[in-house]
């Protein structure tokens, strides 16, 4: 846990979290007809990852989109958004390797390429859906399948890169997938974790369930909550109680917590901020950040 000594004024010492907000920008399903404000090109995504710097987000999360919208594995669009993004703002720039339907080859070959700070490993299998209660039907109704093999042959990939794993996990099971490898030492410790609720097929968003995942991390784990859907503040608020950090983001949620739909990353992140900020706690810096994941 990150906490500096801060003046108190008195007898004794204080000490002050501080907190790292990560910005996921653009993820790969929602669209701009949902949400105006989605990046899909290298400059859009860039520009949004300017704003999430400027309001207070130390890292961002980079998924690839066609001009079109759709989702891109291309290496090339990775290595320019990663370019343009330099260009603007010295944000610690994190890529996911998602993928539902290619190889764990396909899914990592831009880590391998453009070496980013920290890359995203999903830590298991899971139903991946999104349900419409008005229309009765399944929407995006896949099998997310991350076997030990490929989660290993991640991993690898990951770490010959010389970036940082965030280990994603959609249910509790998932945490305790990283022990083989920490015991073989293709993961260092302390591990950082990402802790996702409100995804159908994973842990739902229900209160004591984020307090259920942190309480199954590995002794001495860094961890960030990220919460799907309009749930997301109330599950920002219970990790900052716990002395979590944060994601916010349009991949994750569209919505200010009055119902308002934001409209830039850089909104998101500035709640966030006032969140943490409102806790009693700071805000890291980029750089405090960077301290971090070395």
């Amino acid at each position: 846990m990150r906490k500096v000594k801060i003046p108190t004024g008195g007898v004794g010492e204080n000490y002050v979290q501080k907190v790292i907000i990560t910005c996921a920008l653009t993820g790969v399903l929602a669209k701009k007809e949902q949400c105006p404000a989605i990046p899909y090109s290298p400059v859009e995504i860039a520009e949004e990852a300017l704003r999430a710097y400027n309001t207070g987000a130390a890292m961002v999360h980079i998924h690839a989109r066609t001009p079109e919208g759709g989702p891109s594995w291309e290496s090339s669009i990775f290595g320019e958004i990663k370019n343009e993004i330099v260009k603007r703002c010295p944000v610690i720039i994190n890529f996911s390797t998602g993928g539902i339907g290619l190889s764990i080859q396909e899914r990592v070959i831009h880590v391998k390429d453009h070496k980013p700070d920290i890359a995203a490993l999903n830590m298991g299998s899971m139903n991946y859906a999104i349900y419409s209660r008005k229309n009765k039907a399944f929407y995006h109704d896949f099998v997310f399948a991350n076997p030990f093999g490929d989660i290993e042959a991640c991993l690898k990939a990951i770490n010959e890169s010389g970036a940082k794993p965030e280990l994603e996990c959609f249910d509790v099971g998932h945490i305790n997938n990283a022990l083989p490898f920490i015991d073989m030492g293709l993961l260092k410790t302390p591990a950082h974790f990402s802790l996702i609720l409100g995804v159908l097929g994973g842990i739902s968003s229900r209160s004591g369930n984020l307090a259920c995942m942190a309480g199954n991390l590995p002794e001495g784990s860094h961890w960030e909550v990220i919460g799907i859907g309009r749930e997301q503040w109330r599950l920002i608020r219970e990790a900052l109680e716990i002395d979590g950090d944060i994601r916010v983001g349009l991949e994750d949620n569209f919505y200010m917590p009055n119902g308002e739909m934001a409209t830039s990353n850089g909104d998101l992140v500035a709640e966030g901020v006032r969140m943490v900020q409102e806790m009693g706690k700071m805000v890291a810096t980029v750089e405090e950040a960077r301290l971090f994941f070395n």
